[in-house]
């Protein structure tokens, strides 16, 4: 009987978990909202992007860019209605050349070329969005 209880104890902690892995709410808050998530995106990637080299926020808003660009592309990469739009692609575009210098060069600063070009996607992404809404 206590190997009973014990393999039960089991099973319901894996299908506890198994949930709570697959939730559907993010820790940064994507809503499910493709429209609404990507602005919000758009606002928290431009804010780390313009804080000034060496303060102190500068580190902690480089890790949550790089947390919300994996959940976002986690999220909508399979969303076949979602990956057929212009907004996405170009969005996709914008932060694959992000998380690519975060990931090479982490301890510099975004080359003002770079900068020039996310605000031009952001820009387009944003324009994107208003025609497909």
């Amino acid at each position: 009987m206590k190997r009973y209880w014990s393999r039960l104890l089991a099973l319901v902690l894996v299908v506890t978990m198994g949930l709570m892995g697959c939730s559907s709410s993010s820790s940064l808050g994507l809503s499910g909202d493709y429209r609404q998530d990507t602005l919000a995106l758009l606002q928290g990637l431009r804010t780390a992007i313009e804080l000034p080299e060496g303060t102190p926020d500068k580190t902690a808003a480089q890790t949550q860019a790089r947390q919300i660009i994996n959940d976002f592309a986690s999220r909508y990469r399979r969303d076949s209605s979602v990956a057929k739009l212009s907004s996405y692609t170009t969005m996709r575009t914008a932060l694959n050349s992000l998380a690519g210098h975060y990931s090479s060069y982490p301890n510099r600063p975004l080359p003002e070329k770079l900068k020039t070009r996310l605000e031009q996607e952001f820009q387009q992404v944003e324009a994107a969005l208003r025609r497909e809404a």
